[in-house]
């Protein structure tokens, strides 16, 4: 007989689907003097039929695994549910007010959590016809807006979370119309209409044909873009963005007191060069190598700030994109780098900042992915269920929190996990992603 020499514990892990369907006994009593029937409600999450568990697995699986509504029928079929497309559409779509108010909540304590942001933009179908979908976040929260286009406009209505601009015309709206470059003849013109005072953009548009009746479409738009951004900056209901951290496309531009360049978003400029000669692809390999060295230097000086340092860093840039090689698509690309060197060396000053916009373009993907695998979203409610949902399974991640019991917890009021909102304040004091400016 073998000797015996104990246990060795293996853990196993499993699931067990099946349903599990309640009887419940509703009281029902009648009033004589008022001649009515008065029926008990059921509880919380209990209602259409459906109890809160099939209700957070379903929209659990369709906005966090990314299934489409025909494949959920399928499965819920298959584990023995019985659910009619109709309901499964509106249990996904219609009715999500309490979740639309978190995410608004999330946005704001995101916003206030970070003086600096990620952004990207991405594309989106409604009916058929080309939107725009806009990612806000930092490490403690994402958020998706859709908007009809991609312009400056669309993005200081998203940094607001408006779907009205709101204008006025005060002293940075003198300084954008600067930036503009706006004939002196029209900011003149704009000195008739209200000063200071805020304008909806219906309104603004009314004084435009009433005082500047000839002018042109573009110095229009770039008006109602600078008393757009203005009012954005004096505002006090909605928290303001200081930095943005963005790839170089003009609508980014002039909405916040800084931006700061993707540096990988950056390399794929030169990534995409195709030398044919050997001197030219070796000057390249060389130049990427150089490159990238830079790149880690400025990865460690984030760690480690100092005034010493960060001279050292300004020199080494000049060096890498001031340095004639030979190729001449390359130093093109090189003198482009160069005149970004305040948005790209802005870590500089704040060694807070990021190196990239990796987190806003993977969370740009996830929505691509989505669009995909459901093609596109057919009406204006269906699109804001998608971004209510998706900024929600996102930010959850981040939290780590599970989507699936996040829900179930929303949906049958239990109160067991705090607002996101308060999550994510709490995470912000504890790990300061805050201002810190280099003081070293």
């Amino acid at each position: 007989m073998l000797p015996f020499k104990g246990y060795q514990e293996v853990i196993i892990q499993d699931i067990i689907l099946e349903t599990d369907n309640v009887l419940f006994r509703k009281e029902k009593y009648y009033s004589p003097s008022s001649g009515k029937t008065y029926l008990a409600e059921l509880p919380c999450g209990y209602e259409g039929e459906f109890g809160p568990g099939i209700k957070a697995l379903v929209m659990s699986l369709y906005y966090g695994g990314n299934m489409t509504q025909g494949k959920l029928l399928e499965f819920l079929e298959d584990i023995g549910i019985s659910i009619s497309a109709g309901y499964l559409s509106n249990l996904l779509i219609k009715n999500q007010v309490d979740f639309e108010s978190e995410k608004t909540e999330v946005y704001v304590s995101g916003l206030e959590s970070s003086h600096w942001q990620h952004f990207d933009q991405t594309g989106a179908r409604v009916g058929g016809v080309n939107y725009t979908t806009n990612v806000v976040c930092n490490p403690l929260y994402t958020i998706y807006l859709t908007t009809a286009k991609k312009d400056r406009l669309s993005v200081v209505k998203v940094l607001q979370n408006a779907t009205e601009l709101e204008l006025i015309l005060n002293q940075l709206t003198d300084n954008l119309l600067e930036t503009f470059q706006i004939p002196t003849k029209w900011k003149n013109a704009l000195k008739l209409l209200p000063q200071e005072t805020v304008l909806s953009e219906a309104e603004f548009n009314s004084l435009l044909d009433t005082y500047l009746p000839k002018l042109g479409s573009q110095h229009r738009t770039r008006i109602i873009e600078a008393a757009a951004i203005a009012f954005y900056h004096q505002q006090t209901d909605w928290p303001v963005v200081q930095t943005l951290v963005c790839d170089d496309a003009p609508q980014f531009k002039l909405l916040t007191d800084n931006i700061t360049l993707c540096w990988v978003h950056e390399g794929r400029h030169y990534k995409k060069l195709t030398p044919y000669v050997a001197c030219h692809q070796k000057a390249l390999d060389k130049f990427l190598d150089d490159f990238w060295d830079y790149y880690r230097d400025l990865l460690a000086y984030k760690d480690a700030p100092s005034q010493k340092t960060a001279e050292k860093l300004r020199s080494e840039f000049w060096k890498l994109f001031d340095t004639q090689s030979g190729y001449q698509q390359l130093d093109e690309r090189k003198r482009l780098t160069l005149l970004k060197i305040s948005e790209l060396l802005l870590v500089l000053e704040h060694p807070d900042l990021p190196l990239h916009n990796n987190p806003a373009e993977l969370a740009a993907r996830t929505m691509v992915q989505r669009r995909n695998i459901s093609y596109a979203t057919q009406t204006l409610e269906g699109t804001q269920a998608w971004d209510t949902f998706m900024s929600l399974v996102a930010t959850t991640r981040k939290l780590g929190i599970s989507f699936f019991e996040y829900v179930r917890d929303r949906i049958s009021q239990l109160g067991n996990i705090p607002s996101l909102a308060t999550i994510i304040r709490e995470q912000s004091s504890l790990h300061s992603f805050g201002y810190s400016l280099m003081s070293q």
